[in-house]
């Protein structure tokens, strides 16, 4: 039975299975049931996050008929290196905490309801493809939260962990979990709040140097 990849809502769970979708053979899109024509169609015309689950399998032919130019091939391959990451059981660096936190301030409002369900999924946020419970995004530069490290610890929000909390007011989105158990279909409530940063750092060997690991709250002022 063929499949159409093009048929699937963002909103509902999944129809591809991913064992299913694994036993694709190597260098052949037969199993997905698409022709190669169809196969590069969707790279240049489907959105990444629609296809992390379809492509991720197949080994792409280069052919002079279906060619794509060679940033959105090694745009599209890092994205699928970060996607198929372990999650939060690797160590966090600084790096990754500044792409799976910390955002612009020309992107979309902060104040928009999906910008929750947008942003987990631009920024691979998930512990091995299972929804995260909840997460914040700082409007901050790396430098001004890496700072907040320095200051005395606190309690956290559970009374358990050592916290370092923030001194000035810092805009920040609460992404609460509120349907799905793996990508795509994580569903999030978006929150936007204003306050003083509470979070968790640790030390990264390779840089000499604490880093900010996790946002455990936002503390209204």
């Amino acid at each position: 039975m063929s499949i159409n990849p093009l048929s699937h809502s963002g909103n509902s769970p999944c129809p591809f299975p991913l064992g299913h979708l694994m036993r694709a053979k190597s260098g052949s899109s037969a199993g997905l049931g698409l022709s190669k024509e169809n196969m590069w169609t969707l790279i240049n015309t489907q959105p990444l996050l629609l296809l992390f689950l379809l492509l991720r399998p197949l080994l792409f032919l280069k052919t002079d008929d279906y060619a794509i130019s060679g940033a959105k091939e090694e745009e599209f391959y890092d994205y699928m290196e970060e996607l198929y990451a372990v999650g939060p059981t690797k160590p966090p660096t600084r790096e990754s905490f500044k792409k799976r936190v910390l955002v612009s301030s020309d992107g979309k409002p902060l104040a928009d309801k999906d910008y929750c369900n947008e942003e987990m999924k631009m920024k691979n946020v998930h512990n091995r493809f299972f929804c995260v419970k909840e997460h914040f995004f700082l409007q901050a530069s790396y430098e001004s939260i890496r700072h907040i490290c320095y200051n005395l610890f606190v309690p956290c929000r559970n009374n358990v962990r050592k916290c370092h909390r923030g001194r000035e007011i810092i805009k920040a989105v609460h992404c609460l979990l509120i349907s799905g158990i793996t990508m795509p279909t994580c569903m999030y409530k978006s929150t936007y709040k204003e306050g003083l940063v509470l979070l968790t750092c640790q030390w990264e060997n390779e840089i000499g140097d604490i880093i900010p690991n996790h946002v455990n709250d936002i503390i209204l002022v």
